[in-house]
């Protein structure tokens, strides 16, 4: 009985704190969402983001990809 509440308290929490950039990365914006168009300039992925997402959230990743949270807001010029 205690391994499944220790297995329920981790899958709770794990939803609680979806994904690194989902949660941390501010606001998303609609440069972040869109995919470019051929011929522009791809999107950069925030690195920390990334890894912190590959180390406390596998299965989550997809969240930030999902939603754009993952790329880099756009360049200020």
């Amino acid at each position: 009985m205690k391994k499944l509440k220790a297995i329920a308290a981790i899958a709770i929490v794990s939803m609680v704190f979806t994904s690194c950039a989902t949660v941390l990365g501010g606001p998303i914006t609609s440069y972040q969402v869109v995919k470019p168009a051929p011929g522009e300039p791809q999107r950069e992925i925030r690195v920390v983001a990334l890894i912190a997402d590959i180390v406390f959230f596998p299965p989550l990743l997809i969240v930030d990809f999902a939603t754009g949270a993952i790329y880099r807001p756009a360049p200020t010029r």
